[in-house]
Order: C-alpha cells, then sequence, then structure tokens
C-alpha cells in the first residue's frame, strides 16, 4: 500500500529553531538528558463540545522513517549555522524516544494530554512541528466531518473536497480524515488507493455539455456505466430538461437493461425547493427508488437548514467547506515541555502566563476517562504518573475551576486513556484498520459521549478533573514562579 512517503524523505519537515535549539543542546553535551513534552489542545472547533484525535497513524510513519539523507544534510550545512559535529551526528540520526498517545478516533477534549513524547532532548525537539502538523490537520477535518455527519440525520456523506483542499496531502489525508470522522467514502482516488476508502463519482457538467444534448449525454453514460448510474441534472435546467430527460433514459435506456436509475445530482439553486419537487417527478414516473444527490458549497448549518424544510436529499457530496473545515480552519494543538529527568526523577515543568488559559498542565501524568453506572464519559481525570485512582469506593476530586468544592465519584469506573505508541522509536501499538478506527468514533459518539456534548448550540462542556495529588503539585509550582522561589 502507498504511503506519503513514497519516493520522498519528509524529515526535514521542521522548523528552523528546532535544528538551532539540538545543535546548542549538543555543543553543551546536553543530548541525552531525558524530556517529556504533551501535545494538547485549548478550544474545541466551531465552539463544539468535543473534538477527535486523528493522524496518529502519520506520526507513527513519520518517526518510524525519520533520518537526514546526504542531500539534507548538505542543505543544513550551507546555512552555515551547524558545527561538523553537528551534522555528523545528524547523517546517522533516527528517533530514540518514547510516545505514548490516545488511540486514534478517541473523542478528546481541551487541556489534556492527547500525546506525549518522552524521549533524549534533541528527539523530543526535532519532531515538534511535523507532531503538530499532522496531528493538527487531520483531527480538524475529522471534527468537522462529523459534524457535518451528525447533520445529515443518517444521510450518507461523502467526501467532494479535493479540487478545493489546500495543495494534495491536504486533499488525500483530509479523506483519511473526513473517512475517521464519519463520511461514508471520498471521491479522492489517490485517497481510496492509499487507505481503501470507498470512492465514489458521477460525471461533471462538462460530460453533458461536451455532447449535443442532455438526453444524448444521459444516454451515453447510462450506457457505460447502467450498474451505478447517477445523472448530473443541473447543466442547464432541473425541472423542465434534468429530471425529465434522467426519467426518459431511465425508461428507454436502464429498464430494458434490467437496470435501475440508481439516482441524480443537483450541485446549484434552491436545494430544498427543487429537492421537493424532483421527489414527486421520479415518483410519479414509478422511480421511488432513484435516490436524489446534494452537492454544492454545504457544511453543517446548510445541511441542516435544508432538511428542516423538508428537503428530499438522500445523501450529500460536501466539498470544500469540509475539507479546509472553513468555519474554524486553525484546530490550535501545542507541543509543550512537562518535565525533565534528573538525578533519576522526573522534574516537573510549568509554563506560566498573563493568559489563565496558556497554563500548562505540569509533570508526567496519566489520563482517566471516567464512566457513570450507564456507561457514558461524565469527566476526564488527570493523575500524577504513579496514581492509580480507587474507584470502589467514593474518590475525591479537585475541580480546577471550582476547587473549593467537596466533589467525589461514585459508582464510576476509570479507563486510562493513553496507550504505549512507540518505543526507542520503533512502533509498538498494534496496526488497526481505517474502517476500525471509524466504527471506534461511531461507537464512542453512540454508547458513550452525552447527546448534550453533541450538539451544536451552547454544548455540555466536559469536565477536566484532578486527582488532588496532582492539583496541590500544580498550585506548588505556581507559587513557587510567583515568589521566585
Amino acid at each position: 500500500m502507498k504511503t506519503q512517503f513514497d519516493k520522498r524523505n519528509v524529515s526535514m519537515m521542521m522548523d528552523l529553531y528546532e535544528l538551532t535549539m539540538a545543535n546548542g543542546y549538543f555543543s553543551d553535551d546536553r543530548m541525552a538528558d531525558r524530556v517529556t513534552f504533551d501535545v494538547f489542545y485549548r478550544h474545541n472547533p466551531d465552539k463544539g463540545g468535543f473534538a477527535i484525535f486523528a493522524g496518529l497513524e502519520q506520526v507513527i510513519e513519520y518517526i518510524e522513517n525519520m533520518h537526514f539523507d546526504e542531500e539534507d544534510v548538505e542543505y543544513l550545512r550551507s546555512l552555515h549555522l551547524f558545527s561538523e559535529e553537528f551534522l555528523e551526528y545528524l547523517s546517522g540520526y533516527r528517533f530514540h524516544g518514547d510516545i505514548d498517545a490516545f488511540p486514534e478516533g478517541t473523542i478528546m477534549y481541551p487541556y489534556e494530554p492527547i500525546l506525549t513524547v518522552s524521549a533524549p532532548l534533541i528527539d523530543a525537539q526535532l519532531v515538534e512541528t511535523a507532531i503538530l502538523s499532522l496531528v493538527n490537520h487531520e483531527s480538524l477535518i475529522a471534527t468537522k466531518t462529523q459534524r457535518i455527519v451528525r447533520a445529515a440525520a443518517g444521510r450518507a456523506v461523502s467526501d467532494f473536497g479535493a479540487r478545493r483542499a489546500h495543495n494534495i496531502d491536504a486533499a488525500v489525508y483530509g479523506a483519511r480524515a473526513a473517512y475517521i470522522g464519519g463520511a461514508v467514502g471520498t471521491a479522492t482516488v489517490l485517497a481510496g488507493q492509499m487507505f481503501d476508502i470507498p470512492v465514489s463519482g458521477t460525471m461533471a457538467h462538462s460530460w453533458v455539455m461536451y455532447y449535443d444534448d442532455e438526453y444524448t449525454a444521459f444516454k451515453k453514460y447510462a450506457e457505460k456505466y447502467p450498474d451505478g448510474c447517477v445523472l448530473l441534472i443541473d447543466t442547464y435546467n432541473v425541472l423542465e430538461s434534468g429530471v425529465p430527460n434522467a426519467i426518459r433514459v431511465a425508461k428507454e435506456v436502464l429498464e430494458p437493461m434490467g437496470k435501475r436509475l440508481i439516482g441524480v445530482r443537483i450541485d446549484s439553486g434552491d436545494l430544498a425547493y427543487l429537492s421537493k419537487k424532483i421527489r414527486k417527478m421520479l415518483d410519479d414516473a414509478g422511480l421511488q427508488d432513484c435516490k436524489i444527490v446534494a452537492s454544492n458549497s454545504l457544511d453543517e448549518y446548510t445541511i441542516s437548514s435544508i432538511l428542516s424544510q423538508g428537503g428530499c436529499f438522500n445523501s450529500f457530496g460536501v466539498g470544500e467547506r469540509l475539507i479546509t473545515a472553513s468555519s474554524d480552519p486553525v484546530f490550535g494543538a501545542v507541543y509543550k515541555i512537562s518535565a525533565v529527568h534528573q538525578d533519576g526523577k522526573w522534574i516537573p515543568k510549568i509554563k506560566v502566563s498573563e493568559t489563565p488559559e496558556k497554563i500548562t498542565n505540569p509533570g508526567v501524568k496519566s489520563v482517566y476517562r471516567i464512566y457513570d453506572q450507564d456507561g457514558k464519559a461524565i469527566a476526564d481525570l488527570i493523575t500524577k504518573k504513579d496514581e492509580k485512582p480507587d474507584l470502589s469506593k467514593p474518590y475525591h476530586y479537585v475541580d480546577p475551576v471550582k476547587y473549593w468544592k467537596n466533589r467525589y465519584f461514585e459508582n464510576c469506573t476509570a479507563k486510562e486513556l493513553q496507550v504505549p505508541v512507540i518505543r526507542d522509536g520503533k512502533r509498538v501499538l498494534p496496526k488497526t484498520t481505517l474502517k476500525e478506527t471509524r466504527a471506534f468514533v461511531q461507537n464512542q459518539l453512540k454508547n458513550e459521549i452525552w447527546e448534550e456534548e453533541q450538539r451544536f448550540e451552547n454544548p455540555h462542556i466536559h469536565y477536566l478533573d484532578m486527582s488532588p495529588d496532582y492539583y496541590d503539585m500544580k498550585m506548588s509550582l505556581l507559587e513557587h514562579s510567583r515568589t521566585g522561589a
């Protein structure tokens, strides 16, 4: 199976400061010092109630293939920034760290560590940009797609966005993320080939315009593709020629072959109004099984509006607003150091800011999802790494927003969210298929995540709580930063 690394090496996908810092650590003989960095984000896209973690497979591919070839090293030498000893080190480089992360497809929330790198200082620094690029992009598109799928209320949604994506990789990996988010397929052939995503497509207006008349164009297409014939009916006039010609082809071309017209597609005009007229015309012609497909500048809001008006669509092909997440196109995951290993133990590190939301959660830690008796996720819980929350009895936790209140989890269970992914630069996480990842997302949303978190307007806020020991450690670090002690 093809991967993004075929015939190219993307190891240099990094900001220059990662290399200048690495060169400095190397010259100071600090390259072996072990550190921990966390990936987290601060806001759900579109003011939603959650996000979907995607891009982990590409992170693993990047890490396992990371190396600097002769051309890379020569380019870096030409910048006159790096010592020859450092360049020689890079020429034999491979990643020697560990990575733990949420399983791909996990429903996630702001401020929790979704991916943690524990590695020698240079290794942890060099992978920052690539990890963020991969996680930010795919998590954004998977989350946006899920919103669109929810709006479609059981109707199929396909990715039609390649030509409006920001480049080829954005189209291909956006299609992958869209499938994780719930799309049934993609129009992008390379994504279908690489990831075994179902592909679909019919015709463009150019097919209809090429032939002398619309009927001939439809007839030619039906003769070529009788088993999956979907006709684009809005090149000229939907109701006066498009639908009548589609019905004529269904009766004169397909039915004598023992075939049925699968569907008709429109991508312009008043979609809700037209779909109702089309449905009646098709039904009156005995084509009740013929589906109606909409494509255009669709998103969760336009689809919700169309359906609320009684629109008669069976499926949606969604393009630019899905593949670019145009309503909120920046995911915003960040990569922050949380601990340094010194004298045989981990020393927690915290970033302090005048902006409270930019204060980080320090230290090597674990994050647990807390479930009630019905299996619903009621909160996530951050603990110190060596803590195991005992939920066999009422468990006292701290709400970091309302820290003065005494709160307890009662009759609950917990699941640790991060799992081992990379050890000493090599994959240890068993591979799953993209279909399994997609099903994992759907299962969480159906069985674990509150419906109130899934609504578009004013969703319920999922709580991120802390164990008392972890909260006390964080507050102690903040106090030390205030006093300078």
